[in-house]
C-alpha cells in the first residue's frame, strides 16, 4: 500500500507539470472548461488504475486458530 501512495503522488505531480505546461501554451483556453474537467478526470482515473496495478504482489493471509 506504501508504494501505490507513492506512485499516486508521483503520478499527480507529472500530471500538475503537464497542466502547468497546457495552460502556459494556452491550450486550455482553447478546449473549454468542459473539456479541461473531462480530461483532468480521465488522467486521475488512469493514474489511479496503474497506481492499483503496480502496487505489488497480492497475497492471501492465512491465520490459524486453535
Amino acid at each position: 500500500m506504501k508504494w501505490m501512495s507513492v506512485y499516486l503522488f508521483g503520478y499527480l505531480l507529472l500530471m500538475a507539470g503537464v497542466s502547468i505546461a497546457l495552460w502556459k501554451f494556452g491550450i486550455f483556453d482553447q478546449m473549454g472548461p468542459t473539456w479541461t474537467l473531462v480530461s483532468v478526470l480521465i488522467a486521475l482515473g488512469l493514474g489511479i488504475m496503474i497506481s492499483v496495478s503496480s502496487s505489488g504482489r497480492k497475497s492471501n493471509i492465512e491465520i490459524d486458530s486453535h
